[in-house]
């Protein structure tokens, strides 16, 4: 499955036009007959979702499955619960305090990727959100024109050459690689490790339980934002889509520099 962006949608329709009409203004052609097709449209999506490396598909149809039922029985009820309870405008702001802290990690791997100029960015939105945002509540930083851009060690283990490595469906987390895999291991000790050397709450007796309800508001406001349903895409082959869709995402994301010409 190929895809293109709009620009180019519209340059090949044109095309298409163009070709249609000429065809029709030469009358004394003459039209060879249709050569049949060798492969069918399904027949060639599925060869293109299996380049995809997926050794371990088993376990990741399992855990996929698995995935399905703990959203479906227990996540999303949560989520819903939480959307009722919580007006719109406390939900903007929570997910904009969560978005701030994430400047964190990508602060941490645009310098990890050498990008000077990123990096000067990045730290300039997480002071200006955490000051003038009110903690993140809101984002003046984006109307100074401080762009957001979203990393991650996965992103800078394939910025510097990394392979993807096998697919990899997570509990809880979903698609994944074990290069990406990886970096969320990393993303996740940093994280803790400020927040260790920080220590907001002191040493409170309820320092865990308060850690704890953050980290699941945190994970609910996320799969808030998520319109993701499984099994709800009205294709055969979900699992082979999901898969295609996550690796070419990815290594769009994550590709290494172009060397200079």
């Amino acid at each position: 499955m190929t895809v293109v962006n709009g620009r180019s949608g519209l340059n090949i329709l044109a095309l298409l036009v163009t070709l249609l009409f000429n065809g029709c203004a030469i009358t004394s052609e003459v039209i060879l007959p249709e050569e049949p097709p060798m492969h069918s449209m399904s027949e060639l999506r599925v060869q293109r979702f299996a380049e995809v490396a997926d050794p371990w598909e088993g376990f990741n149809r399992n855990m996929y499955r698995f995935n399905y039922y703990f959203d479906k029985y227990l996540f999303l009820p949560v989520v819903s619960g939480y959307e009722y309870v919580t007006p719109t405008f406390v939900q903007n702001r929570i997910t904009g305090i969560y978005s701030n802290l994430g400047e964190i990690r990508n602060l941490t791997n645009s310098l990890f990727q050498l990008k000077g100029m990123e990096s000067v960015t990045t730290f300039g939105r997480f002071v200006t959100n955490s000051t003038l945002g009110l903690g993140g509540m809101f984002d003046p930083a984006s109307s100074f024109g401080m762009a957001r851009h979203e990393q991650d060690f996965g992103k800078t283990l394939g910025y510097w050459g990394a392979d993807s490595g096998p697919y990899l469906v997570l509990p809880l987390y979903g698609p994944s690689s074990l290069r990406d895999a990886g970096g969320l291991a990393v993303d996740t000790g940093i994280r803790y490790g400020i927040y260790t050397a920080v220590d907001p709450f002191g040493k409170s007796d309820n320092a865990f339980a308060i850690a704890a309800g953050i980290n699941t508001l945190e994970a609910v406001d996320a799969r808030q934002q998520q319109s993701f349903r499984y099994y709800e895409s009205g294709y055969p082959f979900e699992y082979y889509m999901v898969r295609f869709i996550y690796h070419q995402k990815r290594e769009l994301e994550s590709s290494p520099p172009l060397p200079p010409e």
